[in-house]
């Protein structure tokens, strides 16, 4: 039996660059299932190339099906010009996440979340929250860009393209800086030293810990928890009862962290080189 991908639209394209199609997975001409594959925009180099969705019929599942598909689509992508190709696997979806580990995607990142209570946490004794200043976030900023940008380049972003996504991300979400709407940036003091930094985002239903650091003369004394239970109070006063983050794999401590205080992983994305 041949299984093969069938378009079920025309190309999509936008003005950004970006496209997609979505496809029929088909047996000898029989569907069985559905892909949809789509890009997002370059930067300084070739577009990454995202499975967006594969879905294979009931009956036709543990067949390999979804295996073949996820490699034909790997040979669109390369059509498009795409060097790397990524997919985000919801936690417990089990099979799924060992068919991309088979073939050969390897895990960037984690997506974790916490329910939260109505109560908001208190800090350690010692420990004082205190909004950043202009100065102190025009320091934080070039230096959270930098490590933005190595993180990138780590898991196989060229260098290039690394920096264009980090001024990109933040011209986008911080189009006012520190003005910006819905974002909080504060710093942890403990004893009257600054010991780390956090920025977390209200979003519609939810607040989002985009970074939370400890200075580096001061991690391993428990301040990394002391941001994430600053957090946790802001979050819940603003109205927010779901606190989400991203976690790159390979940060044992923070996972170590998140996990100790009751983060569970929602979903997970993986990426591949395409050769």
């Amino acid at each position: 039996m041949t299984t093969t991908l069938r378009p079920s639209e025309p190309l999509q394209r936008t003005a950004d660059g970006t496209r997609s199609r979505r496809y029929q997975v088909c047996v000898n001409s029989r569907p069985v299932g559905s892909i949809h594959l789509g890009t997002v925009p370059a930067f300084g180099g070739a577009a990454l190339a995202e499975i967006l969705d594969l879905r294979i019929d009931e009956p036709d599942r543990r067949r390999g099906r979804g295996t073949v598909a996820a490699l034909a689509a790997e040979e669109v992508a390369r059509g498009w010009g795409c060097r790397q190709i990524e997919t985000d696997v919801p936690a417990g979806a089990e099979s799924a996440l060992r068919l991309f580990e088979a073939l050969g995607y390897a895990h960037r990142s984690r997506r974790m979340c916490k329910r939260l209570g109505d109560v908001p946490p208190e800090l350690p004794a010692g420990s004082l929250a205190r909004p950043m200043t202009e100065a102190e976030f025009g320091a934080w900023l070039a230096h959270e860009s930098e490590a933005y940008a190595r993180l990138w380049t780590e898991r196989g972003v060229p260098e290039a393209e690394a920096y264009a996504k980090a001024r990109h991300d933040h011209e986008t979400l911080l189009p006012h800086g520190l003005a910006t709407e819905n974002m909080m940036f504060s710093v942890v003091e403990h004893e009257g030293v600054r010991v780390g930094t956090l920025w977390l985002a209200l979003q519609d239903d939810r607040a989002y810990v985009f970074d939370v650091e400890a200075e580096g003369a001061h991690r391993g004394r428990g301040h990394g928890r002391t941001l994430m239970l600053l957090a946790e109070a802001q979050a819940i006063a603003a109205g927010r009862r779901l606190l989400g983050l991203n976690v790159f794999a390979g940060n044992t401590p923070a996972e170590r962290l998140y996990e100790s205080l009751g983060y569970e992983t929602a979903r997970y994305s993986l990426y591949k080189d395409l050769l």
